[in-house]
């Protein structure tokens, strides 16, 4: 049954070629890091926590002693010459993504029920790859030299998601949910169901802005305000409740620097003088659209 090894071993393949290629350019601490983000690929799961452990901090080292360095690849230039038709090989990406997610539910037997959308994004990102090979004709070691020119561009800041969604389970198996909420329970005027929205809301934006991730934000805003206070105290439908939440707290996602997948690659891709000009330009939207959630979270969950 294919499922997340097969992901796994994916991922692992294009970093070990990323770790390979840095060591050739000399790039040692690049070539580094991204050698052991291709091992965790391909042994987290037999290393155990220790080995893991041992792994992040490595990272965490070689990042704080600035061993990754903004890589020097130019980009070849293609898509000058091809215009606006390489939007055709991007497509292919999301549409058999989504073909293969509807497919392979009705062969279970084929594909973990649990991880169909990852394999067929995986198998999605591999048949475009191939489209552009036969297509663009590029050298073999060319989608990799690009891809590492990104990685390098964007640098340590490419596996912060991944930590601090990790950090999120980590806090949330800590407990810290039940401590945040009996402070905030100090806080909240008994009863009040518009000041239990405003904590539940706005907290959610403000650990995510903390945590960059509101998926890693959200075990600990449910465990100290969502389920206690606003489903079980105030009866709100916790479907509402916990989908208006995660829209809160994507509205934190676009004011962190800590969302680095979201606000700091595309920096990196438009080759911005700003850093945070994409965080600056996003303002505008997430403060409104926090407050449009809460209204909506007020007025829909509660019925």
């Amino acid at each position: 049954m294919i499922g997340l090894p097969f992901v796994y071993v994916v991922m692992g393949l294009i970093f070990a070629a990323y770790a390979g290629l840095s060591a050739a350019r000399r790039r040692f601490g690049n070539a580094a890091f991204w050698g052991l983000v291709a091992l965790s690929f391909f042994a987290g799961d037999r290393i155990g926590d220790f080995g893991n452990g041992l792994l992040v901090i490595a990272l965490v080292a070689i990042a704080g002693l600035k061993g990754v360095r903004k890589g020097v690849a130019e980009s070849v230039g293609t898509g000058r010459a091809r215009g606006n038709g390489l939007f055709l090989a991007a497509l292919i990406v999301p549409a058999i993504t989504v073909l293969g997610t509807w497919l392979f539910k009705q062969f279970p037997e084929f594909v973990d029920p649990r991880q169909v959308t990852l394999v067929a994004l995986t198998l999605a990102v591999l048949i475009a790859l191939a489209a552009c090979f036969i297509w663009l004709r590029p050298a073999p070691a060319e989608p990799f030299r690009e891809g590492l020119r990104l990685m390098d561009g964007v640098g340590w800041a490419t596996v912060l998601p991944q930590m601090l969604a990790s950090l999120g389970a980590v806090f949330a198996l800590a407990g810290v949910g039940n401590v945040v909420g009996g402070l905030m329970g100090h806080a909240i005027p008994d009863g009040s169901l518009i000041a239990a929205v405003l904590a539940y809301a706005i907290g959610m934006a403000l650990f995510t802005i903390v945590m960059g991730n509101a998926f890693a934000a959200f075990p600990v805003m449910a465990a100290a305000i969502g389920v206690p206070l606003l489903v079980r105290a105030h009866h709100g439908d916790p479907a509402i409740v916990a989908a208006i939440g995660m829209l809160a707290g994507f509205c934190g996602t676009l004011l962190t620097p800590m969302a680095a997948n979201f606000n700091i690659v595309p920096a990196a891709l438009l080759d911005l003088k700003d850093r945070y000009g994409v965080i600056r330009a996003q303002v505008g939207t997430a403060i409104p659209l926090l407050v449009v959630n809460i209204a909506l979270l007020y007025f829909l969950a509660f019925r």
